[in-house]
């Protein structure tokens, strides 16, 4: 997804250098946008005025920003830095604690259509300055930006994104199998539902591919299974309950036993019988 993001923001009119842990990847990336290829992260932050992450997990945003050739050490005192990353609320914090930059959690939702399309929703933790930075600079690939709190509150909004989402897929799988095994016509069935109490964004998007048996619409089961992950252990430590969500979980837990691992999320429908 940081792949499109940084493409608006040269679209924009700002000069832009990527770093990828696979060059061929960058080096992709330039070609199509024009912009520059870094060979490290701290190359890539050297003199910007802003960094943007988009990497996979706390382990890869801690190399990428603490690392030996991590970003932090080449950004300059005040430089904005922004991690579109879902991880977890404590490295967001743990970031934050460099005061000397101004830092944000702000974590996507959308999909790579979303990123494609800069459409994106994006939730944010940190302070008002940091915040105020970024906005005019996100608005480039995004069509809503909310300031949810102080740092790792970004983080924990995602974390009620993924949980909704959960339980909403599996009611539309569940609706889905129950109109097939009832012999309905299951596109009749979505004119006839979406348009009421039940419609969703994941039944309006997902409800013909699923019947389909389509799931390459981009979000794997191995990145819900981690976000999921994050929010159970969040909820351990605040003592919310989460039922749905960790047997959602373990539902996309079946599916990647299935082989599903890389398939979107839409995928659950799978473990359920036609």
């Amino acid at each position: 997804m940081g792949a499109p993001m940084a493409g608006h923001l040269v679209t924009a009119g700002h000069e832009v250098t990527v770093y990828n842990r696979t060059r061929a990847k960058a080096k992709a990336w330039a070609a199509q946008y024009g912009g520059a290829v870094a060979a490290t992260p701290a190359e890539a932050a050297g003199g910007a005025g802003a960094v943007f992450a988009c990497v996979g997990n706390d382990d890869d945003l801690a190399a990428v920003t603490l690392g030996d050739d991590g970003a932090f050490a080449a950004m300059a005192d005040g430089a904005l830095f922004v991690d579109h990353t879902t991880v977890s609320a404590t490295i967001a914090r743990r970031l934050a604690a460099e005061t000397r930059l101004l830092v944000l959690d702000a974590p996507v939702s959308g999909g790579q259509a979303g990123a494609e399309n800069g459409k994106l929703s994006i939730m944010c933790g940190g302070s008002a300055e940091a915040f105020a930075a970024a906005e005019p600079l996100m608005q480039a690939y995004a069509a809503r930006i909310v300031h949810v709190g102080d740092a790792g509150a970004g983080q924990q909004t995602k974390m009620c994104n993924q949980i909704a989402i959960a339980g909403v897929v599996q009611g539309v799988a569940e609706a889905l199998r129950f109109a097939q095994k009832s012999g309905l016509d299951t596109g009749k069935v979505l004119e006839a539902i979406s348009g009421g109490a039940a419609q969703s964004w994941q039944m309006v998007n997902r409800w013909e591919s699923m019947a389909d048996e389509r799931f390459d619409f981009g979000f794997a089961v191995d990145w819900m299974r981690k976000d999921l992950g994050l929010a159970l252990d969040e909820a351990r430590a605040n003592g919310a309950v989460l039922p749905v969500a960790a047997l959602v979980d373990q539902f996309y837990a079946e599916v990647q036993a299935m082989g599903g691992a890389r398939q979107d999320t839409s995928s659950l429908a799978r473990r359920l019988p036609k």
